[in-house]
């Protein structure tokens, strides 16, 4: 369950600093802030 959750949140934050990028700053940060939340907070909720 933590790998599948890292992976997770690992796609979430690429994809955000991808936005970034882009000059989608609002969608990036949600991204990024979504993708720390299942990281890290996921794993201390389910694991």
């Amino acid at each position: 369950m933590t790998i599948i959750l890292l992976i997770i949140a690992a796609i979430f934050v690429i994809a955000g600093i991808v936005s970034l990028i882009r000059g989608q700053f609002l969608w990036g940060g949600v991204l990024i802030v979504v993708g720390l939340l299942i990281g890290p907070g996921g794993i201390s909720v389910f694991g």
